[in-house]
């Protein structure tokens, strides 16, 4: 379904005013952009992408993860960081691809674990986010997509970024295992909406799309209500 004809079933004027805020969480290649990119232009609300294009980092990252692993992963804390400040600072609801707790949640400790980041610089990263902690907002929902590592690395190479064209199914199989401790406890910081994408086309089933949207829609009235009353 056309992204023009999916404004037409939730047109913007039903969207509550009260500000709500989503991350879309989940593997590298899961598809992430295209339901951040989906719902921000149906319901109009300001998309927030994660930093690739142009991220200083990134290429010498995948050709050297050992030298450059916890300078990545400041400069994803740092720019995530900076947009929690703009989503809370400014009016309006918002969609993210990726949450900062990903961050120190998944990729942080799967690159600690592989020892692409030594004990030193792993504590540092963990002391910059206990230090950023008290300033988050969690999102109103997370929604969490999920797919098998073998089926992330296709996707990844189907996009066919150059930087990612070495990224090995090993470290997205440990980042897999991660988000699957991740998930259960995630809850207690928001709700969460798990979507196995290996079984549900979020791409091509009109259903599936307007399910998704759909349930942002009732959870932002909820909210919306909750905040009137108040």
């Amino acid at each position: 379904m056309s992204i023009n004809t999916l404004k037409k079933k939730f047109p913007r004027k039903s969207i509550p005013e009260t500000p709500f805020y989503v991350s879309i969480a989940g593997n590298i290649g899961v598809g992430k952009s295209m339901i951040t990119t989906m719902i921000g232009e149906v319901f109009g609300w300001r998309m927030f992408f994660e930093p690739v294009i142009n991220n200083p980092y990134l290429d010498d990252y995948y050709k050297d993860m050992n030298r450059w692993s916890f300078h990545l992963q400041v400069y994803f804390l740092s720019k995530r960081f900076e947009v929690q400040k703009e989503i809370l600072d400014r009016p309006g609801s918002a969609i993210q691809d990726r949450t900062i707790y990903e961050d120190v949640e998944i990729f942080a400790p799967t690159l600690h674990r592989r020892g692409c980041m030594d004990n030193r610089d792993y504590e540092n990263y963990r002391e910059i986010f206990r230090n950023m902690a008290a300033f988050l907002t969690p999102p109103d929902l997370i929604i969490y997509l999920s797919c098998q590592p073998g089926t992330a690395l296709g996707r990844i190479k189907q996009r066919a970024r150059n930087c990612e064209s070495d990224i090995p199914l090993d470290f997205l199989t440990d980042l897999h295992a991660a988000y699957d401790d991740w998930i259960e406890r995630a809850p207690a910081l928001c709700p969460v909406r798990t979507i196995d994408t290996e079984v549900i086309n979020l791409r091509d089933d009109e259903a599936a799309q307007e399910n998704l949207l759909q349930l942002i829609s009732d959870l932002h009235m909820e909210k919306h209500q909750r905040t009137t009353r108040d």
